[in-house]
């Protein structure tokens, strides 16, 4: 995860665009780039929209990760961490079924 962060904000700095991303733009551009997401799947079934858009659906799924390490920066967000600590909350949350014995 840590050399794609790398990359991504390399990309991002080697061509000036660190100051035009605010938080509130990358969070607006990461709802844009999720409902483009959606787009892939409208009209039709999950099966079908992966058949025939597979590598526009993989774009938009990259699209939305690289504003988000890219709000994560500018928010000095360790998102490795955050992942995990949410994974941790998720897990009190909702936990794991309890097998039922017949």
């Amino acid at each position: 995860m840590q050399e794609i962060i790398k990359e991504v904000l390399k990309f991002r700095n080697d061509r000036g665009w660190a100051g035009n991303h605010d938080v509130k733009n990358l969070a607006i551009s990461i709802s844009l780039e999720a409902n483009e997401l959606l787009e892939c799947f409208q009209w039709t079934t999950a099966e079908e929209s992966i058949e025939n858009d597979k590598q526009a659906i993989v774009e938009e799924m990259a699209d939305v990760l690289i504003y988000l390490i890219q709000m994560a920066d500018c928010m000095h967000v360790d998102l490795e961490k955050a992942v995990k600590d949410k994974l941790v909350k998720n897990a009190i949350k909702y936990p794991i079924p309890e097998k039922t014995t017949k």
